[in-house]
């Protein structure tokens, strides 16, 4: 047994030596092992090479048994040091960093050309942190065109994982990165798009506990979820902590956007929306389908939104609801207005004035 231990070193001693990859000297050792085990299995007791090799199956078994252990155990720690990093970094926020060098006044200087945002609007870009609600269809092109924009904290949640029907417009995402969480594959392609931004991905579902406090950690949020449930939730929260929401819903071939900010003295999403449709008048991008660049027009609108909002240039969409039919190249434009009696914003409002 000892011979066949000393071998097994040598082989990984030479490997090592040749640069070999670790992949291919676990082969070849297993390769042995297996050879050992079918040596003490097959062949009569007392044989020469039986004997040369241990003479039992059992203590190679247990060595196995030990070894699979070790290597199961290591794999696990590796998998959860993967999953706790990156959230540890999501929970600790960025320090803010002043001015510009050389390399990002050469990426930004289209931006700083423009007279409705230039170097002023630039640091309020840089110093700015927008959550995106969702790295799907919408998420996906909304957090690269921020990221490209230089708006300097990004946080993106979801609870999903990159599946290979996503990639037919999730853009963010690519197929080496199928089975990962979302919001992991966001992060790795904002940090090749732009190194100068920080990302905060929360894997998990936003939930009624964890919104406001999420919320109130954030300038704007951006709702690209797919379902009524989370769009009112994320509109309760908004409203809850004073930040404006932008709101994109796709289907099909036809897309919409608002922004939703009563603080401002807009419209939040419930008093627009005020009850969810029936889900057969309002089926998902997997039950009705949607084509391919429909999330990205909308997304990319979500991120020229937000680019407005940040830096004050131009008229932002509140009060207004955008409506594009991608099937007949049209595009609506429809007024909305508070309602009194909105269960979520005309509330919020009177708690504020009986607390003033």
């Amino acid at each position: 047994m000892l011979f066949v231990l000393i071998l097994m070193a040598a082989l990984w001693i030479v490997g090592a030596m040749l640069k070999a990859p670790v992949q291919a000297r676990l082969v070849m050792i297993g390769a042995l092992y297996l050879g050992v085990i079918l040596i003490q299995l097959t062949l009569p007791e007392g044989t020469e090479l039986r004997v040369a090799t241990g003479g039992s199956a059992a203590p190679w078994l247990l060595l196995g048994v030990f070894v699979a252990l070790v290597l199961g155990y290591r794999t696990l720690l590796r998998r959860l040091r993967r999953r706790i990093e990156p959230a540890a970094a999501a929970e600790t926020p960025a320090a803010p960093r002043a001015g510009f060098g050389e390399v990002e006044l050469d990426r930004y200087a289209r931006h700083i050309m423009l007279r409705e945002v230039g170097g002023h609007g630039q640091r309020k870009l840089q110093g700015a942190r927008v959550l995106v609600i969702g790295a799907g269809g919408l998420g996906s092109p909304a957090l690269l065109y921020l990221a490209a924009a230089g708006v300097g904290t990004l946080g993106v949640i979801d609870d999903d994982v990159v599946e290979n029907s996503n990639l037919q417009r999730q853009i963010i995402h690519s197929d080496a990165r199928i089975g990962m969480p979302k919001v992991f594959s966001a992060q790795q392609a904002v940090a090749a798009l732009n190194p100068f931004v920080t990302v905060r991905p929360y894997h998990r579902r936003l939930t009624e506990e964890i919104a406001e406090p999420l919320f109130a950690d954030y300038d704007l949020i951006l709702d690209g979820s797919d379902n009524f449930e989370t769009r009112y939730l994320a509109n309760r929260a908004a409203v809850a902590t004073g930040r404006p929401l932008l709101a994109a819903a796709i289907t099909q071939w036809e897309g919409q956007i608002g922004l939703y900010h009563p603080a401002a003295g807009g419209p939040c999403f419930q008093c627009v929306f005020p009850e969810a449709p029936a889900p057969e008048l309002a089926p998902s991008c997997a039950e009705a389908g949607v084509i391919a660049p429909l999330p990205g027009v909308l997304g990319a609108m979500m991120a020229v939104e937000a680019l407005k909002v940040v830096t004050g240039a131009g008229t932002p969409l509140m009060g207004r609801l955008l409506i594009y039919d991608a099937l007949h190249a049209d595009t609506r434009l429809l007024r909305s207005a508070r309602r009194p009696d909105c269960p979520v914003c005309a509330r919020v409002a009177m708690l504020e004035e009986t607390a003033t």
